[in-house]
């Protein structure tokens, strides 16, 4: 069994839709999200969100040493979703 259908965002592990106090940020996510679930056509089915955390993930000092489980599984689809997006 794999998951029903994922809207996949590159934010660091605990901050799923954005900085603290970004009110504008999350809405934004939570929208784009919602609008995703409203999409997707079959289960299984992964969606990249276009946004992109405004600081280096390096340099956040509470981000954990390891990255996300689902990142970590997605990573090679994550990177050839950027590629894609760069090309366009």
């Amino acid at each position: 069994m794999g998951i029903p259908r994922s809207a996949a965002i590159e934010y660091p592990y605990g901050r799923p839709v954005g900085q603290v106090g970004d009110r504008e940020g999350q809405r934004s996510v939570l929208l784009k999200t919602l609008s995703m679930l409203e999409k997707a056509q079959k289960p299984g089915e992964v969606w990249h969100l276009p946004f992109t955390w405004p600081e280096e993930p390096k340099k956040a000092d509470w981000q954990p040493p390891e990255m996300s489980p689902l990142i970590k599984f997605y990573l090679e689809d994550i990177k050839q979703a950027r590629k894609r997006a760069e090309a366009k």
